[in-house]
């Protein structure tokens, strides 16, 4: 499963072709994609009104869409919080930690353009989509 971040989905709905954004487009109907609650809520709360949050909504929900979060998986983030402080790195955005924590915990890979990645994959084992030529 391949979990496209809000970096992506912000950059394909605004039509800013992209690397991983041609990515994205290639996995699209190829790959099973899943849309974490999380990245739903950074998405939709960017849009400009309710009738293109709702379009935006409709077309995101035909990806399997789960929660990202429980109390186990709450713990675990803090402790690569720790982990990653410890090695002198610090995540901009608790949202992230979270996303990266849910695909390293439950094995799925990501698709993002977020600097805030880079040092979960160095140090954490987040796998990431690879946006060379398929």
């Amino acid at each position: 499963m391949i979990v496209v971040d809000s970096s992506v989905w912000i950059d394909h709905l605004n039509n800013q072709v992209t690397p991983e954004v041609r990515r994205l487009r290639t996995l699209i109907g190829r790959e099973a994609i899943l849309v974490g609650d999380l990245i739903l809520l950074e998405v939709l709360q960017g849009l400009r009104d309710g009738r293109e949050a709702a379009l935006v909504e409709r077309a995101l929900r035909r990806f399997d869409v789960a929660p990202m979060l429980d109390p186990d998986l709450a713990s675990r983030a803090a402790a690569n919080y720790r982990r990653l402080r410890g090695r002198g790195v610090t995540v901009r955005k608790t949202a992230d930690l979270v996303i990266g924590t849910f695909c390293v915990a439950r094995g799925h890979a990501l698709l993002h353009s977020d600097r805030d990645f880079l040092p979960m994959r160095a140090h954490l084992g987040l796998r990431v989509v690879d946006v060379g030529e398929p």
